[in-house]
């Protein structure tokens, strides 16, 4: 029976020749319930027998059928998704069928954590031939939902348990070029390059990736996602984060253009904070970004912190405190600060 079509055919149990052995089991909310829960008359007959068939723990078709018509009156019930499961080893049911029972559930409930269970389940089941279903499964659900969690970690264990890494990365790299916003897709690209076995893990993408997510900022420096890709390409590696002349090179374009600047300046103000050595022009840039209130003299961290308090309002406290506790330049480096400032107004 279609799943859908359930609710509009379904003829009560107690008329069905076929269960006129079975005697429902009630819900038993003790003698004096506070607050009863006013379930309809086809959910409270439909639990009553499933009780009943449970209780004698009745492995049969005609318990599989009343399962699905449970699920379709609560498909988030574990207890009955789990004697589900039990039925169907029982009888040896194909399992690709159960797939498109599941698919019809789905449809409605794409963020019910019993189905995602039960799907997860059957891919166990079927092993490698759930692969290529599984995945476009989870590219239906993106097409509605990209940010869909369930599905996002169920694609991950499809692929990490069963395979399927071949054209991931191209699949994350469609969906940022229609929506380089997209942070799920940034997520699941980082999960690609440090995770598939067919990439040769993080320092073997690292040129690539940075030359990607460069170009990412260069078109939206506004977007936050590249931002925090490009900081993971660098995982357990800031020596080499601090010496990217890419990173300085972007950093420099994006503080001398008329765009956002606030992941600019805290990119760099990390940066700074792990040792990097900016190059006069990108002190010059940040020089004109300074308030005026603020002395030539104060060290380029503070500075940084300064416009930030100003130009990102809603962590105004955030810029404050780091503004109070990062560290300072070191004495050489506020010297040669000064020098150029001298320099320039001469």
């Amino acid at each position: 029976m279609d799943c859908r079509e359930v609710t509009k055919t379904r003829i009560p149990f107690k008329e069905r020749p076929d269960w006129a052995d079975v005697k429902p089991v009630p819900q038993d909310d003790g003698p004096c319930p506070v607050v009863p829960i006013a379930y309809t008359e086809d959910f409270s007959e439909t639990m009553d027998y499933f009780r009943a068939i449970y209780v004698a723990d009745e492995r049969s078709t005609r318990a599989l059928q009343l399962t699905s018509e449970a699920i379709q009156l609560n498909p988030g019930n574990y207890t009955v998704w789990q004697f589900r499961r039990v039925v169907l080893e029982a009888l040896g049911v194909d399992l690709h069928e159960e797939l498109k029972f599941v698919d019809c559930i789905a449809g409605e409930n794409t963020k019910n954590y019993q189905i995602w269970h039960h799907r997860r389940w059957l891919a166990e089941k079927l092993g490698a031939d759930a692969v290529t279903n599984e995945l476009e499964f989870t590219k239906k659900i993106f097409s509605q939902d990209a940010k869909n969690y369930h599905a996002w970690s169920h694609r991950q264990w499809v692929l990490q348990a069963l395979g399927g890494w071949e054209e991931e990365l191209a699949y994350c790299q469609q969906l940022l070029d229609d929506d380089i916003y997209n942070n799920s897709a940034w997520n699941q690209r980082y999960f690609v390059i440090t995770r598939s076995p067919l990439l040769g893990g993080l320092v073997a993408m690292r040129e690539l990736e940075v030359n990607y997510t460069v170009q990412a900022i260069r078109a939206s420096p506004e977007n936050e996602s590249p931002w925090r890709y490009l900081r993971g390409l660098f995982k357990n590696d800031t020596q080499s984060l601090v010496q990217d002349s890419q990173v300085a090179s972007v950093l420099l374009d994006v503080l001398t253009s008329q765009n956002s600047h606030v992941h600019a300046l805290s990119f760099l103000l990390d940066l700074l904070c792990h040792g990097f050595e900016p190059s006069q022009e990108l002190k010059s840039a940040v020089d004109v970004l300074t308030p005026q209130s603020c002395s030539p003299d104060l060290a380029l961290t503070k500075k940084i912190c300064s416009i930030l308090e100003h130009a990102d309002p809603m962590r105004v406290k955030y810029w404050n405190w780091r503004k109070s506790t990062v560290r300072v330049q070191s004495a050489q480096s506020q010297n040669a600060d000064r020098l150029a400032n001298l320099s320039m107004q001469g």
